[in-house]
């Protein structure tokens, strides 16, 4: 059985099971406290019942602005990012990942009235890529160099991969053929590129 509660600064001292995984992304400590002073709706922990071990969390924020008026495709930038979901290997393929996904997402939506849901992840994590794409997420586009390894010269792309929320009728913030979109990282911020 699983228990969720929001993230708590006391968790940077318990995840170390969650976050020793190489698919992971870890951060400093000021980073996830600024996350959690700024965005702590947007951060959830799962726990393992019985034990309380962390099994995973989800880490994110709101990016971008609501539009005024009618808005072109460029201006429809308010949209949740998730900058961390994971699970510890251990805990893997009980539904975590999809548990926090949709908190996040029902989060992104009813709280933030966001258009999207983004993310970035790795071309050579194809599970994950899998569990997003069955989400209905799809690459929108590829960032050159995106991941850095642990040598100068050991770089991967990340895939820039969104999912349209109900307030984009016209799902305007995808695009099909997104893998032949390439940015380089400078310009994965920049809105409309």
């Amino acid at each position: 059985m699983t228990t969720v509660r929001p993230f708590a600064a006391s968790d940077l001292f318990h995840f170390n099971n969650v976050n020793m995984d190489h698919w992971t992304e870890t951060y400093s400590n000021g980073f996830y406290l600024n996350y959690l002073a700024q965005w702590p709706d947007m951060m959830l922990t799962a726990c393992a019942a019985h034990s309380g071990k962390m099994m995973g969390y989800v880490l994110g924020k709101t990016e971008g602005r609501a539009p005024k008026g009618r808005a072109s495709a460029e201006e429809l930038t308010l949209h949740g990012h998730v900058t961390a979901v994971t699970v510890a290997p251990e805990f893997r393929r009980l539904g975590v990942a999809q548990m926090l996904m949709d908190f996040f997402e029902l989060v992104s939506e009813r709280v933030y009235e966001a258009y999207f849901v983004d993310l970035f992840v790795r071309p050579s994590n194809a599970k994950a890529i899998e569990m997003y794409e069955k989400r209905g997420y799809s690459v929108y586009r590829r960032v050159h160099a995106y991941y850095r390894g642990g040598s100068p010269d050991m770089m991967e792309d990340g895939l820039d991969m969104r999912k349209p929320l109900p307030r984009d009728v016209q799902r305007q913030t995808v695009r099909k053929n997104g893998h032949r979109v390439v940015v380089r990282p400078e310009c994965a911020y920049l809105h409309g590129t």
